[in-house]
């Protein structure tokens, strides 16, 4: 869907490969198990002290989409944005949301009150490990 916008400009068309939204952290450890265990994001690659840099990308759901979380070993202070900042996953079947929140939380993750009520409708808000929200929504999306 982000591809299809990025590149569906009236005036002209840019020809991207992939999307990649990046972040840095300094938990990398936990927020590997949050996004690998608890979501079940695939890692797609990897890499360690890269010129004092470690990171993880996760597919969204494959390639062409991905996180990617990043650490410097001098640290990389990251304070989380705004409470309705967030990083939506649709999920049209009820019963596969249910087990994946069920995971998040057996993790000791618990679901957060949203700021914005639409997201309780039919979904559920949780925080990773360092405090940027997630949803897991029961729809088809747009």
């Amino acid at each position: 869907m982000l591809f299809d916008i990025l590149t569906q400009n009236v005036n002209s068309k840019i020809n991207v490969a992939q999307v990649r939204i990046a972040r840095p952290t300094d938990k990398l450890n936990e927020i590997k198990k949050f996004y690998g265990e608890g979501l079940g994001l695939p890692i797609l690659s990897s890499f360690e002290n890269h010129k004092g840099y470690s990171g993880v990308m996760f597919g969204l759901p494959g390639s062409e989409y991905h996180l990617e979380f990043t650490h410097h070993q001098n640290g990389s202070p990251c304070p989380a944005p705004t409470k309705d900042n967030l990083l939506v996953f649709y999920i049209t079947d009820k019963k596969e949301l249910e087990n994946l929140a069920g995971r998040i939380f057996s993790m000791g993750y618990k679901s957060v009150e949203p700021e914005n009520p639409y997201w309780e409708e039919k979904g559920v808000t949780i925080e990773d490990p360092d405090g940027w929200r997630i949803v897991l929504m029961n729809t088809r999306g747009i």
